[in-house]
């Protein structure tokens, strides 16, 4: 009798809805079974939608600005897989104040969310991502996990008042690189850095008609081509490592 075959596992932190959704989505169709985080946000319509997809998916909850909340979504994983093939961290703070404006909790808080929670929750989950069997993700004998760091543009293409979010993004870029040398070869780590691919609300259209005309392509991408990266990065990018892959319509290469 043969062994049954295991599926893959993935973690996304900041799964509820936008870019984040999009991604939990593609793994569960792409064969994955799904842990889905948010700190708030209901959940139930990304559940749907992976369960829907054949995947055994699950809420996992904790506020990432904080170390036990990065704690518990540790805990909450490893009480249900004793290996993980992805790590996906999504979760993002985007908050907009001047310069002038900032103070040191904002400041913190920021660092907290897009850089420390990454480190801690890629720290706390890496027994895990090394147990996992490569071969379920079509990984080359010697590999087992991935982590995926959702970093952004402006990590070297500020624009005024994200100071803070800027700085936070461009130590998670030297995250990616510093944790693929160090955990290779048998963990991977990558990053991807979205452009205009999910509008803050709060942009007027002007605005973002006035931004999709600095894209060379002239519109804006989607959540679903960040997601459709993420997967064929996890599933068939197995010799790519410490590697930030853009998905911007060429608006990184504009000055």
């Amino acid at each position: 009798m043969s062994e049954p075959v295991v599926r893959p596992r993935a973690l996304v932190t900041g799964a509820a809805a936008r870019v984040g959704r999009a991604i939990a989505v593609e793994l569960a169709r792409s064969g994955f079974d799904l842990a889905v985080h948010a700190h708030t946000s209901d959940l139930d319509g990304v559940l749907a939608d992976c369960r829907a997809l054949g995947a055994d998916a699950f809420p996992v909850r904790g506020d990432l600005a904080e170390v036990a909340g990065c704690a518990a979504v540790v805990d909450a994983v490893t009480a249900r897989w004793d290996a993980l093939h992805v790590l996906v961290n999504n979760a993002s703070a985007f908050d907009p104040i001047p310069f002038a404006d900032l103070d040191a909790a904002t400041w913190d808080r920021m660092q907290a969310v897009n850089t420390r929670a990454p480190f801690l929750l890629a720290h706390g989950l890496l027994a895990s991502l090394q147990r996992a069997d490569g071969a379920a993700i079509g990984a080359p004998p010697g590999q087992c996990g991935v982590v995926v760091h959702l970093c952004d543009i402006g990590a070297d293409r500020p624009v005024s008042g994200y100071a803070h979010y800027s700085v936070s993004k461009a130590g998670l870029v030297m995250l990616v690189k510093a944790m693929a040398v160090e955990l290779a070869p048998a963990v991977r780590t990558v990053g991807v850095s979205p452009g205009q691919v999910a509008w803050p609300p709060t942009y007027p259209q002007a605005l973002r008609d006035k931004l999709t005309q600095r894209i060379p392509l002239h519109r804006p991408g989607a959540p679903d081509d960040v997601a459709r990266l993420v997967r064929f990065l996890v599933r068939e990018a197995h010799y790519l490592n410490g590697v930030i892959v853009p998905v911007d319509g060429g608006l990184a290469c504009r000055y």
